[in-house]
């Protein structure tokens, strides 16, 4: 990295970050309240630092196009994914971004292979793709309702006790090959307290415009949350490599949550460190006659160059 600014996103952000090989008990490892000593006064501040990173970096990534960036985001329901999404890719180019969100598996999704869905919505090189939920429902959903499983159609002989082993594995072999090919794969938890949830979906209730995002059956899940609670345990523990970590974001506070957003795609964009092409001799001394046929144009009185009137740096630049 060579940003001074990289050093301190990585501080900031490491306590958030998944050993690789270490085993997670997400109710004693992660609070849902921590805040690394921060104030809600101090968030607006932080999160437009990062947006700004985030532009930045993302301008160069586009313009490299050599390498692309998957952010895989996962959340119990009332997590806050969409409201990290809208604010951390606020100032970012939407054309250099692509979000998706993964639902109940279609029919013919269910005629493929599980990663098949998923495999569709990569990032192109020079993209940002961010997945509203992700491959590793997979592990998650399939493993707490198994009825789910039954409808992938899978041979008998696949579906034994192995098999969240077996997806474990394929999954990191999987991302392992995305990064091999210049797709870096970047994964946030955002872990929510039980607590924090009820209070989220009581709001959803009492305030009219937020009750079309409320359902039902968000609070019959509630009824499975300590298995789901072992399965998140239990993918961050398999699942966080050094190529493709996890980090777990407290999510009791939104603010919080998306200044760690921010820092973590910051960090793994700098971390690439993309930088402009350089057009090589030959375009230049052609862009330098361009140049000057432009300059030629220029009414009388004024400047031949306004850019480069206006900013001196650049006039050197171009001698």
């Amino acid at each position: 990295m060579s940003d001074k600014r990289a050093e301190r996103i990585a501080d900031f952000i490491a306590p958030l970050r998944v050993k690789p090989g270490s085993k997670v008990h997400l109710n004693r490892d992660f609070d849902p309240r921590y805040k690394a000593g921060l104030k809600k006064r101090d968030g607006a501040g932080l999160l437009r630092t990062g947006v700004s990173l985030l532009a930045e970096y993302q301008d160069r990534l586009a313009a490299q196009d050599t390498y692309g960036v998957l952010l895989c985001l996962q959340a119990l329901d009332a997590g806050g994914k969409d409201g990290t999404i809208r604010h951390v890719m606020s100032g970012v180019n939407p054309q250099g971004v692509r979000v998706s969100s993964f639902k109940v598996p279609s029919a013919e999704e269910l005629d493929h292979d599980y990663l098949w869905r998923y495999a569709r919505r990569l990032p192109s090189r020079g993209e940002i793709a961010i997945f509203n939920r992700s491959h590793y429902e997979e592990v998650l959903v399939v493993r707490v309702h198994p009825e789910n499983l039954l409808r992938q159609k899978l041979p008998d002989d696949t579906r034994g006790p192995d098999i969240w082993r077996r997806r474990y594995r394929e999954i990191n072999h999987w991302e392992r090959y995305l990064t091999d090919n210049g797709f870096k794969v970047v994964k946030i938890f955002l872990n929510l307290s039980k607590e924090e949830q009820r209070t989220r979906f009581l709001k959803r209730i009492d305030l009219p415009e937020k009750n079309w995002k409320f359902s039902a059956a968000d609070v019959r899940e509630r009824q499975h949350w300590a298995e789901y609670q072992q399965a998140f345990s239990q993918m961050l523990s398999a699942t966080s490599t050094k190529w493709a970590p996890w980090y777990v974001v407290p999510a009791d506070r939104k603010w919080f949550v998306r200044i760690c957003a921010a820092a973590i795609l910051a960090h793994t964009l700098m971390d690439i460190d993309p930088q402009y092409p350089d057009v090589g001799k030959k375009a230049r001394r052609e862009l330098l006659v361009t140049k000057r046929e432009l300059e030629r144009e220029a009414p009388a009185g004024a400047p031949a160059d306004p850019y480069a009137d206006r900013h001196p740096k650049a006039r050197k630049k171009h001698r």
